[in-house]
């Protein structure tokens, strides 16, 4: 895990190595001006000249200076390289995430993605600035004011290296109690984010089924659960500031007493007063020390988990991978499915499809249809690759799409899903993922051929309009055709429609297919429909049930011989006559 994390140090690890540097050269100052001014209370007990005072202060006054530039540098270079960090997590997780097949983002939750690239990297730079810093600098504070406590206070000393221990021994009890509560809790801050991000995507279904009541009170749930063992675990560590407060006043009775003892029976030969106030010095420092070594423990358990989190994400390699030698050209829009099986996980126990074999010529157009859960949309993902096929082989251009370097194979496969997908910024911005060289009149031809831009003269800003996030300020229709002319002004060698006309009339639809058909014919076109009017026109007609194949034909030959697809004529034209009526 810490490899997989101090990857992303990068251009940064010459501030991380600043950092602690720095801190040591700030230790070093604070803990020889106590033994400096020690050595000026004694000198000032003798009676020393005024000119001794001033030479001291100013020795004093240059320290202190030191240290405070030592430890203001520090803090510029700790916040350099612990910002930087997260950048570079941020981004190598979102590189990551980006180059991942389908099953591995169906391995994470959106939800838990959002988390991990938010609250757990905030955790990991928190941590990751207390370890270049504080755990550098209490540690050696500790050893450096622990042997200047045995220079200047003799047996005194021995008190720390019994109340080291104890302290050291309840932070591991502390630690080994907190730790399953975190690892808890981060698997429910995934769950509580799920909740927000369901509730947010599906406001309108909420709203239209008056279930705001519903979901307020399964957020709350939620929220509770997470605030229940963050409550849990805080009370666990809240142990730590009385066990230090303990040790830290524990120490000044023993140093105040003894020491005061000491001088007294002596007469200050075996311990004067400035070695005695050189000593509290140097014990509040120690204690200090504690204090913040004990912060450090607490932060460092909260990252932990976080850190795991993170690598997890850095560590996951894609399921699909270019070959080692890939072709960079697709001949042609020809699609071969040769005894293909597929399934979504190794551990499912049925197959999604099962003995496809099936042969599409290039430049022709295929209809598939088949209730829900038939596996239409499975079928055509295995042809741009979005997934591998399990058992089999699919071709495209005659090779096995596992032969194509991944971009090549997309860039000339247009896929149009289901659930129509726009982006913040403008309809042009939108348009020109389908081609980013793209020519306004290139994008106005597309946009006409998709019956896209007689909506789109009706913005006040034309092609210009910003979309909203998720296309929310345009309807399920107009969404749908944008997105048919973005993948229209790919000119791809095989474009997949799954169901993207559903929103659309038939007449939108009808004219929709025919200015495909003239603009694009020597391009492979397979199209998912519900609607039997949707491909009735097409060159063949294939039938799923079950993920098989049931049946392929035209649309007169599936009309005489397929009973399925019979079925679904008939129901949807006593529909439409119904409706008429």
């Amino acid at each position: 895990m810490t490899r997989e994390l101090l990857k992303s140090i990068r251009e940064f690890k010459k501030a991380s190595i600043q950092t602690p540097i720095l801190v040591s050269l700030e230790v070093v100052m604070e803990c020889i001006i106590p033994f400096l001014i020690a050595r000026l209370v004694n000198e000032i007990r003798d009676g020393c000249e005024l000119s001794v005072i001033a030479q001291y202060g100013i020795i004093l006054v240059v320290m202190a200076g030191l240290s405070l530039f030592f430890g203001a540098m520090a803090g510029s270079t700790c916040a350099t390289a612990s910002c930087g960090l997260a950048r570079n997590l941020r981004r190598d997780m979102f590189r990551s995430v980006q180059q991942y097949s389908f099953e591995n983002i169906d391995k994470f939750q959106t939800s838990s993605l959002v988390t991990r690239m938010t609250t757990d990297i905030t955790n990991v730079q928190t941590a990751y600035m207390m370890i270049i810093r504080i755990a550098i600098r209490a540690p050696l504070m500790l050893i450096f004011a622990f042997s200047m406590a045995f220079i200047m206070g003799g047996r005194m000393a021995w008190i720390f290296v019994v109340l080291i221990p104890l302290l050291g021994g309840g932070l591991a009890l502390v630690i080994s109690k907190t730790m399953p509560l975190f690892k808890r809790v981060f698997k429910k801050y995934d769950r509580l984010n799920s909740s927000i991000q369901e509730n947010i995507k599906a406001a309108r279904v909420v709203k239209s089924f008056v279930r705001e009541d519903f979901e307020q009170a399964k957020f709350n749930d939620a929220a509770e659960d997470v605030c229940r063992d963050f409550t849990k675990a805080e009370r666990i560590l809240a142990f730590n500031g009385p066990m230090m407060q303990f040790c830290m006043y524990a120490v000044m009775v023993f140093v105040l007493s003894y020491g005061s003892y000491t001088i007294i029976t002596t007469r200050g030969l075996a311990l004067d007063i400035g070695q005695f106030s050189a000593l509290l010095t140097y014990s509040f420092m120690m204690l200090n020390s504690l204090m913040m070594i004990s912060m450090i423990f607490v932060m460092v358990t909260m990252a932990e988990e976080s850190g795991k989190r993170i690598s997890e994400v850095l560590a996951e390699k894609s399921s699909l991978s270019n070959p080692e030698n890939p072709v960079y050209e697709v001949k042609d829009g020809s699609i071969s499915f040769e005894q293909v099986n597929f399934k979504y996980s190794k551990r499912a126990e049925r197959n999604a499809l099962e003995g496809i074999n099936l042969n599409i010529r290039s430049g022709e157009t295929i209809g598939i249809i088949g209730g829900t859960g038939s596996s239409k949309s499975s079928l055509v993902q295995l042809i741009s690759r979005l997934y591998d096929a399990t058992e089999g082989v699919v071709k495209v251009g005659g090779l096995d799409v596992r032969q194509y370097d991944l971009d090549t194979l997309r860039n000339e496969v247009a896929m149009v899903l289901q659930k129509n997908i726009l982006f913040s910024g403008t309809i042009k911005e939108n348009l020109r993922w389908g081609n980013k060289e793209a020519s306004d009149e290139e994008i106005q031809a597309v946009c006409e051929m998709a019956c896209a831009d007689e909506f789109i003269q009706q913005f006040p800003k034309k092609y210009d309009t910003y979309i909203e996030q998720g296309g929310a300020n345009v309807s399920g229709g107009q969404k749908q055709r944008l997105c048919i002319a973005r993948a229209l002004l790919k000119k791809p060698k095989i474009l997949i429609l799954d169901d993207s006309t559903s929103a659309v009339d038939t007449k939108t639809d009808a004219k929709i297919r025919l200015a495909m058909k003239k603009y694009i014919p020597s391009t492979t076109k397979i199209i998912i429909a519900q609607r039997i009017s949707s491909v009735q026109d097409a060159d063949r007609i294939i039938v799923m049930e079950g993920g098989k194949i049931n049946a392929i034909g035209t649309h007169e030959e599936l009309l005489q011989e397929n009973e399925i697809y019979r079925e679904i004529y008939t129901s949807q034209n006593k529909g439409g006559d119904s409706d008429e009526q």
